[in-house]
Order: structure tokens, then sequence, then C-alpha cells
């Protein structure tokens, strides 16, 4: 099992605004382009992989949606609006929720009103946790251990008090090369440097 968490910082956890701010500063379409690379291959989704997307822009909790490929149906597309679309009906399905609450939205897709923080704390129990940094070890060089977690941010940089944290945590930095890459392309290079090391 394969685990990536997306950390967004800026994106808004109500649906409305959600798709409201898809092209502006939020940049909130990242999420459905991680989504899509996360999860999907040709014809057919991704066995093995669970995607927790996590949005922080909020008055109360922040929302944590996870998509389990083994379990999940139709999304209602495959471009970017029904991606979108999907997780919006997610923020929508949390509206009223307690903090620490889980809630199911449809097959294999559950919102949580859980943080960034406690997440990572709760799959570094289970998960070899890789963090994504361009000083890091190179993903060549790196023996990948079985149920890898790969920790990634939006456009904004983790803030240094959870670099720490997840140091703490034993989370490994692992660097994709020198430039600078969207969350979706890291994936998509995770993705092939794990399948090539599955033969």
């Amino acid at each position: 099992m394969r685990s990536f968490v997306l950390r967004a910082r800026s994106t808004p956890v109500d649906g409305a605004a959600l798709l409201a701010s898809v092209g502006n500063g939020a940049h909130s379409e990242i999420l459905a382009h991680t989504l899509m690379n996360a999860l999907f291959v040709a014809q057919s989704h991704r066995p093995g992989v669970v995607l927790h997307l996590v949005l922080e822009k909020t008055a109360d909790y922040s929302r944590t949606i996870s998509f389990h490929s083994d379990e999940l149906g139709d999304l209602g597309g495959f471009h970017e609006q029904a991606l979108l679309g999907t997780i919006a009906q997610a923020l929508d399905a949390s509206r009223g929720m307690g903090k620490e609450e889980c809630r199911a939205v449809a097959a294999g897709i559950t919102v949580r009103t859980t943080s960034f923080e406690k997440l990572v704390a709760a799959l570094a129990a289970d998960h070899p946790l890789f963090v994504m940094d361009r000083k890091g070890k190179a993903i060549g060089a790196e023996e990948f251990p079985d149920d890898p977690c790969f920790i990634l941010t939006d456009h904004l940089p983790m803030p240094k008090n959870s670099a720490h944290g997840l140091a703490r945590l034993g989370a490994r930095p692992l660097s994709l090369g020198p430039r600078m890459l969207f969350a979706s392309q890291c994936v998509v290079l995770i993705h092939h440097a794990l399948d090539c090391c599955d033969g």
C-alpha cells in the first residue's frame, strides 16, 4: 500500500468556496491534479493507493479527505471539474462535524475533522514517512520499505515547526531533483520509481 498526504494550507474547507478558488491564489486545482495522478492509470484505478488531502483554510477544523483506490467507485469523470466536484461534495458532507469526527462520503471516500499533525502522527505508526525536500536523499538511491507514505505540500512551503515535527516522527527527506515541482508531478515520479522497484 502506498499513501500520499497533500497539505493544502490555503484551500478553503467550504465546497462552494473551493470551487470559486480555482485559478486564484489558493490554487485549488492542484488537488484535482494530484488526485488524478495518485489514483488513476489508463482505464483503471491504480491498486493499493491511499491519498489524504488536508485542507486548512477554515474557521474551525482542518478537513482531511481520504481516497482509497481499491474501494473507489465512479467519481463522475476523469477531468478537473469532476474531481474538484467530488472534493467539494466531501467538504459539504463535513458540515456540522465536531473535532476528530469521521464521516463516510461515498465508496472509498471519507472526510475527517483532523489536523495535518494528528494525521501524520497516526500514519507514522504504520507507515515509514518520506517528505519531499530538494536537499534530501535522491529517490533513485532510496530503498523503500513496505507501505511508504509520502508527504507533499501545495504552493506554500512546509512551516519550519512542521518540518521539525516530521523529523521527530522519523520522516526521511526525499529529493526528486533540484527543481521545485508541482505535487502532482512529484506523485508521478514517486509512482514510477516504486513501479520500477516492484519489477
